[in-house]
């Protein structure tokens, strides 16, 4: 809200409630909600569309960056498919806590300003209190924006979308040669750097379909999303993933194969001669790969304190998931523990494994120049020691839906806006907020909910 130059306390006046609880329209909203197709789960599905979601403008923030202004939960629109475009509260404050910890973390996403209880409940499995979240992005076409276009060889339609795009998120793509080349490009650099980030903070998305891809390379539709706690590369939450499609470890291969769906519905617009443009559109996919592995590398080794760039560095990273993975070794505490050693698991300190790997990455930390004193801040700012762990983000939401009890909401926002700084002793017991579940809080699956 500051940042958009809107006072906190304005926020709560019943006027903006209104319009943030979908009951009054601001001075000339035209809401819409907009098409889109895409590939769920590997397969095409021409019929969606914002289901629950409608934009109402736009707002410019103090640097004069320019974001779209979206309601979930508000009702049915054209694309709602039978459902009751409502939201649960628990998804609502869900996609709150998790969108605002990745900004925070310093993560593209989109931003929640809002979240309001309806004071009606919605039907799902049960009856439960429903909510509208007021969301922020850059922008909200996907890949399957354009692919709703391109579905209907309507490839005009798919030029001004880009056209669009070009002028809203990359206008650099403008001064170039081939500006829709440089489009695709640009669009594949920042997906490729969107999910190496996620791999280095142990995000799990849980359902990377194409309409779930945002073109201006934000982390965008929360839904069954979750963090790691024990480290393995093939943790699923998604309780409809069942084939663990969008595993962890999947993550950089489903970004690349939804940037080849992207580069699909560009071909017509790279080239008159359609070899040409596919020749174009693969040269771009091509890139991704190593685009997706520099982003990462560098990513961890910023994790492991190391800023020269060592031959072997990538060995010594992949060592050490393999011993986390072996002892099952908390993902955040594990990297956080290498600059704060009492945080350290204690699977690790008694591992022998873990004993020999420290030793080669002290034998590497020989060649940087920076003292151990700038090393352990410097990794203290991108290790986090708070992350939105599930138990946590479930215990909160129990307390909404059950208890009517929102201080735990406001309580785990609050400590979650600075995760890579210890907090003060202002929660009662603030080292619960830090620690893993233990085994009877672990949370094995998550839904979409919404």
């Amino acid at each position: 809200a500051t940042e958009l130059n809107l006072p906190a306390e304005r926020l709560k006046e019943n006027e903006q409630v209104a319009v943030f609880s979908g009951n009054r329209l601001p001075e000339r909203a035209e809401p819409l909600a907009m098409a889109y197709t895409g590939h769920q789960f590997g397969h095409f599905n021409p019929q969606l569309g914002d289901g629950r979601a409608i934009l109402l403008g736009e707002l410019l923030n103090h640097k004069n960056e320019r974001f779209d202004v979206q309601l979930k939960g508000s009702g049915r629109t054209p694309y709602s498919r039978g459902g009751d475009g409502r939201a649960a509260m628990g998804p609502v404050l869900r996609e709150y806590i998790l969108c605002e910890f990745m900004h925070a973390a310093g993560i593209p996403t989109t931003r929640a300003l809002a979240a309001v209880s309806t004071g009606e409940n919605v039907m799902r499995e049960h009856l439960l209190p429903g909510a509208i979240i007021t969301r922020l992005s850059q922008s909200y076409v996907r890949v399957g924006t354009f692919q709703f276009f391109a579905a209907q060889q309507n490839f005009q339609a798919v030029r001004e979308l880009a056209d669009y795009v070009i002028a809203r998120n990359y206008p650099e793509a403008a001064e170039s040669d081939n500006p829709y080349q440089a489009l695709l490009e640009a669009v594949i650099k920042r997906q490729a750097g969107l999910i190496a980030q996620w791999m280095q903070i142990g995000f799990i998305h849980g359902v990377m379909n194409t309409d779930n891809a945002s073109i201006a390379g934000e982390t965008i539709d929360y839904g069954p999303c979750a963090f790691m706690d024990e480290y393995h590369a093939d943790t699923v939450f998604s309780a409809i993933d069942r084939q663990g499609r969008y595993a962890y470890r999947n993550q950089p291969p489903i970004g690349h194969w939804n940037m080849c769906r992207f580069a699909e519905t560009l071909i017509p617009l790279l080239d008159e001669d359609g070899e040409t443009g596919a020749a174009i559109a693969q040269q771009a996919i091509n890139t991704y790969p190593d685009l997706y592995q520099n982003s990462w590398l560098n990513g961890m080794r910023n994790k492991l304190g190391l800023e020269q760039q060592g031959s072997d560095d990538e060995v010594l990273i992949n060592n050490l998931l393999t011993i986390m993975s072996d002892n099952k070794a908390d993902f955040t505490l594990t990297f956080r523990g290498l600059s704060d050693q009492e945080l350290l698991p204690e699977a690790l300190k008694h591992s022998a494994d873990f004993q020999q790997w420290n030793s080669q990455w002290q034998q590497r930390l020989e060649i940087e120049i920076h003292s151990e004193t700038d090393r352990q801040t410097a990794m203290r700012a991108v290790n986090p020691l708070y992350i939105p762990r599930n138990h946590l983000v479930e215990a909160v939401i129990r307390s909404a839906e059950d208890h009517d009890d929102f201080k735990p909401f406001h309580d785990l926002v609050a400590l979650l806006e600075k995760p890579f700084q210890k907090q003060s002793q202002k929660q009662s017991t603030p080292d619960k907020y830090m620690q893993p579940p233990r085994p009877e809080q672990v949370v094995q699956n998550t839904f979409c909910g919404t």
